[in-house]
């Protein structure tokens, strides 16, 4: 699309000397989500992978969870005058006898780049909505010394964050520690979305051995988007809110936080964590 990144010009001031020079920023669109013609979700997000962000949207919210569950994804004609398709609106289309959930009651309409999904925060519904009961996924082991070296793997892979200083990122890890898909977005939790929607366009759902990383803190929304992917370890180089840790305490979900050279604090789901040492109480 080529709207990821956009050029303005601004007053530097370093040390005292001042300048003009143009400034590399990260692009922010709202991008309207529809299912089956009927308005869902308002989003601010970076331009780019959006039919994967609109189906990685509907993961977290339990609406699919195979790629046959979708028959399509196209972009809609925009909100101007003339019908000009703004690229900033897309409809989803179910599958016939996939039912239609009942939007208008659930949640509310527009989510922001950084709250997420603001109007729905319950831990029984994601009980009651997850396809893929994160606990009862096969047994994966991670050492400290693995999780250690994702962040700068991360880091290392996120090209429009070195242009702009911009962006949240999450990456797709094996247990190996080898990065698998990275997507960066100016919402943390729409890059989680686009790594989702990705994989369930693919078929790969549900991530059973992967590990999650995001580049910011891990809130409730974060830890909801990873159980309903069947992800078991999420990981984040910043803190987890209380909900998110009570999410993954009852969920088995393995959530580290504070993620940060060898340094970590493990909130919920240690079992899979193969320390090598024992535990002081």
């Amino acid at each position: 699309m080529g709207r990821v990144t956009e050029r303005r010009r601004v007053l530097r001031i370093r040390d005292g000397r001042v300048n003009t020079r143009s400034d590399t920023l990260v692009a922010e669109e709202p991008l309207e989500i529809r299912l089956n013609g009927r308005p869902l979700a308002i989003t601010m997000r970076t331009p780019g992978d959006d039919f994967a962000l609109a189906a990685g949207f509907l993961v977290s919210e339990g609406v699919v969870g195979r790629a046959d569950e979708v028959s399509n994804i196209v972009y809609c004609a925009g909100a101007t005058a003339d019908g000009t398709n703004t690229y900033n609106v897309v409809d989803v289309r179910l599958a016939p006898g996939v039912p239609l959930p009942d939007i208008t009651l659930e949640r509310n309409v527009y989510t922001t780049s950084s709250c997420g999904l603001c109007g729905k925060a319950s831990l029984d519904a994601v009980r009651t909505t997850a396809r893929w009961p994160v606990a009862d996924t096969p047994p994966v082991r991670v050492t400290p010394d693995l999780l250690a070296a994702l962040p700068d793997q991360l880091r290392e892979a996120q090209r429009v964050f070195d242009r702009t200083g911009g962006l949240h990122a999450a990456g797709l890890f094996s247990p190996d520690g080898e990065l698998l898909d990275l997507r960066e977005d100016v919402g943390r939790h729409n890059a989680v979305d686009k790594l989702i929607g990705r994989a369930f366009r693919s078929g790969r759902l549900p991530l059973s051995r992967d590990i999650l990383l995001v580049s910011g803190r891990a809130s409730f929304e974060l830890a909801q988007k990873a159980v309903m992917a069947g992800i078991p370890v999420l990981a984040a180089v910043s803190a987890p809110s209380s909900l998110a840790v009570d999410l993954a305490a009852e969920a088995g979900l393995t959530l580290v936080g504070f993620l940060r050279g060898g340094s970590m604090n493990v909130y919920a789901g240690d079992h899979r964590l193969d320390t090598g040492a024992e535990v002081v109480v």
